[in-house]
């Protein structure tokens, strides 16, 4: 063959014995083994390698199975998306001071409240969480976890310290309502936690304390005020308190007429007096109304310097339920007005007509009771006594007050003593009870008032000039600039105006205090939280002195006093 040579010479080459084959072979095998992970796996074929003893590494294919499904992740992503949905502002964390965000937040946080509000959770994890007006949102799914965990172990009583911020969030959720039967059911779950939880850390002390106040007005608990606090060792945190369930009390604190001063009022007689003038004041609401005068509205008006009221400052809280417009007069300075369901608040004036007119309800009453039970000394009570302007006001309704207090006293005493002479207790009991499921006291409607705040403070008349008895028109007061220090003063009781005149005045304001049966934080936090509302600013430091900037304004507030 052309090309071919049979003189070539080939070379040799040394082939491997067997025993260096395998050992070559073993040793591929565990470099392969070692690289081996996420659970796949190799299969080695023999018999097809052209080397006797050699494998072949053949990757096989295998099912991929599906990551189980996390349900509770699956929740919160349904909660989330509520978020999505109803924020109307920039959820930006670190504006936690705007108003606007607040508002946003707070709605977000019930609606998103509401979807958890059975949920419960047992993550052995703890991830912590610190932060303003903390909500579900800002937490991840860690936190979200440990703080739902907290929360079921709470709610079975087993209360335990966390993050502080969790613990607020909790406090929220109890206020919106969220996880109770009814407003009734959510106060006493606030109670019940707060004296578990303040042994633990007794920093949500301030806020809670002012809270139940706020709860109170708000959800228009059927148990006064007063008593709620007498009950539960509260009443050193609260300012003197009227209780508007007492007509008794309240219109002795207002009428020219002191009847608690007469010689006829005794231990034996007052429970006849106090009850006698509830049904009086019963007979007599039933008169104004059927003739369209608001009773209430004739003693009790806010005066012109009105703002806007915020239950539940500090927290998280949400407008949640339609409130029907109602007025509720808290102490004796102090009135929360609800309006188209928004709230404000006013300190409180009687006109002096006005007292003038419940002092003669007084003094007629205690006549008349004189008469009856024949006592050994008697009194007159003059219509002169009533300004001319009610009574022609009062005459032009069909009302004729003297003719109703006589009637009104002898229909009393004849059911209070039917059965025996002495005064049949169990009768007054009746009678209060049927007084008071016929009235309201001091928490009615208005009568389709129109407000317009067109600015953060304007003034109202809470009762037309036609409805009003105790007012004419020149006693109406028009002022179109008002002073946020005169604002402030008229916020301001009596204790803490005079907390700050003995500041002014370099005296010893712990002593002040603790003679005057208030803590001194609770004094401090209570001027700073009115200042606030009103000039935007606190005016007492750490150090319970007054803020140099302010000090002349406070001095020509106090010193008028």
């Amino acid at each position: 063959m052309e090309g071919f040579s049979s003189d070539k010479k080939y070379g040799s080459y040394k082939i491997s014995d067997q025993q260096q084959i395998q050992k070559a072979a073993v040793t591929t095998e565990e470099k392969k083994s070692v690289s081996l992970t996420d659970d796949l796996f190799y299969e080695i074929e023999y018999g097809n390698h052209p080397v006797e003893g050699v494998g072949r590494f053949v990757l096989k294919s295998q099912k991929i199975e599906p990551k189980k499904p996390d349900k509770i992740r699956e929740i919160f992503e349904q909660m989330r998306e509520i978020s999505r949905h109803n924020a109307s502002y920039s959820s930006d964390y670190l504006r936690f001071f705007d108003r606007r965000i607040q508002q946003d937040n707070s709605k977000v946080f019930y609606k998103q409240g509401i979807f958890m509000k059975d949920f419960e959770d047992d993550y052995e994890g703890n991830a912590s969480f610190s932060s303003y007006f903390p909500y579900y949102q800002m937490l991840n799914y860690e936190q979200l976890r440990t703080y739902f965990t907290w929360r079921t172990n709470t709610r079975k009583g087993n209360i335990s310290d966390t993050s502080l911020s969790y613990v607020f969030m909790y406090v929220y959720e109890l206020l919106n309502n969220i996880g109770v039967e009814n407003p009734k059911d959510g106060l006493s779950k606030i109670l019940f936690f707060w004296n578990k939880y303040k042994a633990i850390n007794p920093a949500i002390d301030k806020y809670v304390i002012r809270w139940l106040k706020d709860y109170h007005i708000y959800y228009n608990m059927v148990q006064p005020f007063s008593d709620f606090a007498a009950e539960h060792n509260l009443t050193q945190y609260y300012p003197p308190m009227t209780d508007p369930d007492d007509n008794f009390i309240l219109f002795c604190s207002i009428s020219k007429y002191d009847i608690r001063k007469s010689v006829f009022f005794t231990d034996e007689t007052e429970s006849l007096i106090s009850d006698c003038f509830s049904y009086i004041v019963k007979i007599i609401r039933k008169e104004f109304e059927s003739t369209g005068i608001d009773f209430d509205n004739a003693f009790f008006r806010p005066t012109k310097k009105i703002v806007p009221w915020k239950p539940f400052k500090d927290a998280l809280f949400y407008n949640w339920c339609i409130k029907p417009d109602k007025r509720v007069v808290f102490s004796e300075n102090e009135i929360y007005i609800c309006s188209k369901n928004e709230w404000f608040f006013s300190s409180i004036i009687t006109t002096d007509k006005g007292r003038s007119f419940v002092g003669y309800l007084m003094k007629k009453m205690e006549a008349e009771l004189r008469k009856t039970v024949k006592y050994k000394y008697k009194l007159s009570a003059n219509l002169d006594m009533v300004n001319p302007y009610t009574l022609d006001k009062l005459h032009k309704a069909g009302i004729f007050i003297d003719k109703i207090i006589e009637s009104a006293v002898f229909e009393f005493y004849k059911e209070a003593t039917k059965t025996v002479v002495r005064v049949d207790h169990e009768a007054l009991d009746r009678i209060r009870l049927e007084a008071l499921a016929t009235q309201q006291s001091l928490i009615v409607e208005e009568q389709e008032k129109t407000y317009d705040f067109n600015t953060s403070i304007d003034c109202i008349d809470s009762v037309s000039s036609d409805q009003n008895i105790f007012s004419d028109p020149s006693d109406v007061e028009v002022s179109s600039n008002f002073d946020i220090w005169d604002m402030l003063k008229d916020a301001l009781n009596e204790n803490e105006l005079k907390a700050l005149d003995v500041i002014i005045d370099n005296w010893d304001l712990k002593k002040f205090a603790d003679e005057s049966g208030i803590m001194l934080e609770v004094l401090v936090d209570g001027i700073n939280e009115k200042a606030m509302d009103y000039i935007g600013d606190n005016i007492l430091d750490e150090d319970m002195a007054i803020y140099e900037d302010y000090e002349e304004y406070i001095k020509g507030m106090v010193k008028t006093v």
